[in-house]
């Protein structure tokens, strides 16, 4: 049975929101925004989004309980996003990234648009921190799941920071590459969340080596 544990609560915060997925995001912005500018957003987003995990991770059970949600429902559900989003990074296809035309005059609102869904309110981080936090029930494991989150999106900040004057000439394929390679990760991450749904409902399941 999968065991969700700090590393693979890591690892799994890593590629739903990690530097490989938010890099893609922040270079699309990069051609019509400065360094400066390119930092300050990240800056304000990284804060909003470790904000929302935050609070998401110490109040999974309010959530949950507010919607009727049971664990293995959420377990089932959570499984079946990684899964369905993971084969699609495989195949280059990022899901929730739409294209669109029209722009705000702010430059810095007009960044929190377009990293909303892919990034700041990401409904695969959002499904990822309810699932870990329910995991166990204390504060003690809140805490890391919170902590493990907010840690990724400290290295988004230090990824984008860095990178930012290289983003203008910097070539995708390779980001998408490491995408992909973390895209088999969360594929495996998505179908032992499934699995250990279903052995949470009673289903009796084989254990692997």
């Amino acid at each position: 049975m999968f065991v969700f544990n700090l590393s693979s609560a890591f690892i799994t915060f890593f590629a739903v929101v990690g530097p490989p997925k938010v890099l893609l995001s922040f270079a699309r912005l990069a051609p019509t925004r400065t360094t400066r500018e390119l930092r300050r957003l990240a800056a304000w987003s990284t804060v909003v989004s470790a904000v929302i995990g935050l609070v998401l991770g110490f109040s999974a059970d309010e959530v949950t309980t507010l919607f009727h949600i049971s664990d293995q429902s959420l377990q089932l559900a959570g499984g079946t996003i990684f899964f369905i989003y993971a084969v699609a990074l495989v195949f280059g296809v990022h899901l929730g990234e739409g294209e669109d035309d029209e722009h705000l005059p702010n430059p810095m609102l007009d960044g929190f648009r377009e990293l909303l869904l892919p990034y700041i309110a990401s409904p695969l981080a959002v499904s990822a921190v309810l699932v870990a936090s329910l995991t166990k029930d204390d504060w003690g494991w809140r805490t890391t799941v919170a902590g493990a989150y907010v840690a990724v999106v400290v290295i988004n900040y230090v990824a984008v920071a860095l990178l930012a004057p290289l983003m203008r000439r910097t070539h995708r394929t390779s980001l998408e590459v490491l995408s992909r390679l973390l895209g088999l990760l969360l594929a495996a991450v998505g179908v032992e969340l499934f699995l250990n749904g279903l052995a949470g409902l009673g289903v009796q399941i084989a254990e692997g080596h």
